[in-house]
Order: C-alpha cells, then sequence, then structure tokens
C-alpha cells in the first residue's frame, strides 16, 4: 500500500480552521469515505464527522455553502487518513471515522441498528427515541429548522425506538466499536413531562444493559421531579436546549417552542443542577439566527453562573427544512462569540471534557472545545 505523505504542517490554529470548516463546508473527492453521513433528519445531519489534529468535528458535506466551499479532501487511504486542501494548498492532514461494526447487525425483532442509533463524531452513540412532535406537523408552531420528520418519511429510522432494542444496540456499539458515552434526544410528545417519561424508561433499560454515560435531552418539564427520576433511571448529564436566546427570534424560528418561556427555562436549569451537577447539565445555542453576538455572550454569562454548560454551535441549514437556503454564521462571528466564551468557561469551572456523556462532551458540532483546549495549552 502507498504511504501517506509526510505530515502537512497546519497553517492555521487547530480552533480557527474548525471555524472555518464548519462555516465554509467541505467538499469531498470521496463522499463515500469513513463513516456514513445523511441529509434531513434530527441532527447533525447534512454533516460528515472528520478528525483533524485529533478533534473530530462534523464539517457540513451536503449544504449549500459546502458544494462552494474552498476547503476540498482528497480521497483517504485504507486507513481513512487524507489531506485537507485550500485552493489547492495542503494544509492540514485529516482522517475520517470507519463506518461502525454495529451497523452491520440486526435487533431481536429484525430493525438494522442504525435506524434505532447513530455513531457521531468519533465515539457518541445518538439516538431519537421519538421520531416525531407534537409541533413538527404545523409550520405555524415547528421549529424552522427543524427536520425530525424527514428521516422518518425517507424510510431510515422508526418512529419509537423501545428500551429493549435501544438497550441491544448501545450494548453492540461498546463492545464491537468502542462507544464511550450516548445521547437520548427526543421530539416532544404530548403531555406536561415533554419526553422526560420516555427518556427514563429508554436510559434505565441501557443501563441495564451497559455500563455507558448517558446524556437525555428534552424540553423543561412542567415538574422538576422529572429531574429526579431520570437521574435514577441512570442518567448521568441533561441537555434542555434554547436554541435561541432573544424573545424575537425565538417567536420568529420556533413558534411553538417560544411557548415555553425563558423563565420556565431558567427555573428548570437551577433546579436540575443540584441533581445533576454543575456542567452536568447543558444547552444548545445555535449562532447565526439572528441573535447578537452580545446577547448571546450575556447568556452564557448567566447560564455560566447557574452550572449550566452552554454549547454553542454555528446554525447549518438542513435539507427539508425552511430554513435550508439560509446562511450559516461566519467564522469571524463565531470566533466573536467562541473565543470569550471559552475564557468565560475556563473562568466559571466549566469544561468540555468534564461533562459525563452528550453534546458538550462530544464536541463535533462546534470549535468551542478547540478554543478551550487551546486555552489550556
Amino acid at each position: 500500500m502507498k504511504p501517506m505523505p509526510p505530515k502537512a504542517p497546519i497553517s492555521v490554529r487547530t480552533e480557527e480552521l474548525i471555524n472555518a470548516l464548519q462555516s465554509s463546508g467541505v467538499r469531498l473527492v470521496d463522499p463515500s469515505a469513513g463513516a456514513d453521513s445523511r441529509r434531513g433528519g434530527a441532527g447533525p445531519s447534512d454533516h460528515k464527522a472528520i478528525t483533524i489534529d485529533g478533534m473530530t468535528v462534523m464539517a457540513p458535506v451536503h449544504t449549500a455553502p459546502a458544494f462552494d466551499s474552498p476547503y476540498l479532501v482528497e480521497k483517504p487511504d485504507a486507513f481513512g487518513r487524507s489531506r485537507l486542501t485550500r485552493d489547492g494548498k495542503v494544509i492540514a492532514d485529516v482522517s475520517f471515522p470507519l463506518r461502525p461494526r454495529f451497523y452491520e447487525l440486526r435487533t431481536a425483532d429484525g430493525v438494522e441498528y442504525w435506524k434505532i442509533a447513530t455513531l457521531h463524531g468519533r465515539d457518541v452513540l445518538a439516538t431519537t427515541v421519538l421520531q416525531s412532535c407534537v409541533r413538527y406537523q404545523s409550520r405555524a408552531k415547528t421549529c424552522q429548522f427543524c427536520a425530525i420528520g424527514e428521516s422518518l418519511a425517507a424510510g431510515r429510522t422508526v418512529e419509537r425506538k423501545t428500551p429493549a432494542q435501544l438497550a441491544e444496540v448501545a450494548e453492540a456499539a461498546v463492545r464491537l466499536d468502542g462507544v464511550r458515552h450516548m445521547v437520548m434526544t427526543t421530539g416532544t410528545p404530548p403531555g406536561k413531562d415533554r419526553g422526560a417519561a420516555i427518556l427514563a424508561e429508554s436510559a434505565a433499560a441501557v443501563r441495564a444493559a451497559v455500563d455507558l454515560p448517558i446524556q437525555a435531552q428534552c424540553e423543561p418539564p412542567n415538574d422538576d421531579a422529572w429531574f429526579g427520576r431520570l437521574r435514577e433511571a441512570g442518567v448521568d448529564a441533561l441537555g434542555m436546549h434554547l436554541e435561541a436566546v432573544t424573545p424575537e427570534v425565538r417567536a420568529r424560528i420556533m413558534p411553538g417552542k417560544a411557548q415555553v418561556s425563558l423563565a420556565r427555562y431558567y427555573e428548570a436549569f437551577a433546579a436540575a443542577v443540584p441533581v445533576f451537577g454543575r456542567g452536568q447539565v447543558s444547552t444548545y445555542i445555535l449562532a447565526g439566527l439572528g441573535d447578537p453576538a452580545e446577547a448571546i455572550l450575556a447568556t452564557c454569562e448567566r447560564l455560566i453562573g447557574l452550572g449550566v454548560y452552554p454549547f454553542v454551535v454555528p446554525f447549518v441549514p438542513i435539507s427539508g427544512t425552511p430554513l435550508e437556503r439560509h446562511p450559516t454564521p461566519s467564522a469571524d462571528f463565531m470566533d466573536a462569540i467562541l473565543r470569550p466564551l471559552a475564557r468565560m468557561l475556563v473562568a466559571g469551572g466549566l469544561k468540555a471534557t468534564d461533562v459525563k456523556a452528550g453534546c458538550a462532551k462530544c464536541g463535533a458540532c462546534s470549535a468551542l472545545s478547540a478554543y478551550e483546549r487551546a486555552l489550556a495549552s
């Protein structure tokens, strides 16, 4: 086998390179390289996992900006190793996580494992337990960035993953592919628990089958007692995602979800942190939807004070949504948020590496953890 060329020097800082890739997207000489990518569905979609300088990131590959990106990844060798170029100049060595072995299996009731849970990043098992949402069918209520129903309509998943199916797939993913933690998210079902009940029963089944740290993600339930129930079921970390931080953007981008007030989110954050611990409660914030950088940073400062990890990611348009042609934020805009945010997190004693499970620990959808790492070096 022909060896790879000598390691190419990285001409920009890693955090800046990751930031640029996630803003501009990436073109691939071989679109089939590495683990499978997918279009539409629950996020991250329209991405490909790529490892740069030891960090695995989700880079957009199926979006409109990606088609014109100056960044190109060459065809990888048999070990998934390749090179990243910009305008024809090699700037970094990269590699692709390979297709996981558990994808080749079926559950006891005949469903392909990859329809139950998928590999995110390099070592994260992710599932949408309920692939439907009470708001999705109404464009007057649905989140404008959401494509939860797209993969279901295309037959790439099943609507309701049972606890037994999730336990079976999780055990195999750990045994065969070295998965280290799991993300369980859900569409919002009818009922005031907002998905906490099905997450609790799913987590309990997985933890009975395999010792795997779990993050559960849902909207704030009506009753704070659910936080204790989730913890008792085996959930290690909790995500309650703001997505947008100002009332104006929330009302425009996610009119249904905006009915759960910001005040309720902050009440829920304050109640959940004592249950799960500082840094083990997080929220996902999508930069680029219209919130000013100053508003995002002010929100993050408040969250850090509560012990909540604010995971800020660049908005990436997903196929099949009303925002599929919405522009991604520039690398400069993201740098203006992530660089001071990393300093705030370090000062507040919150680090991605200390999170037990979930999106902030994985870090692949944002350059934020790379900014944290740069401060520590």
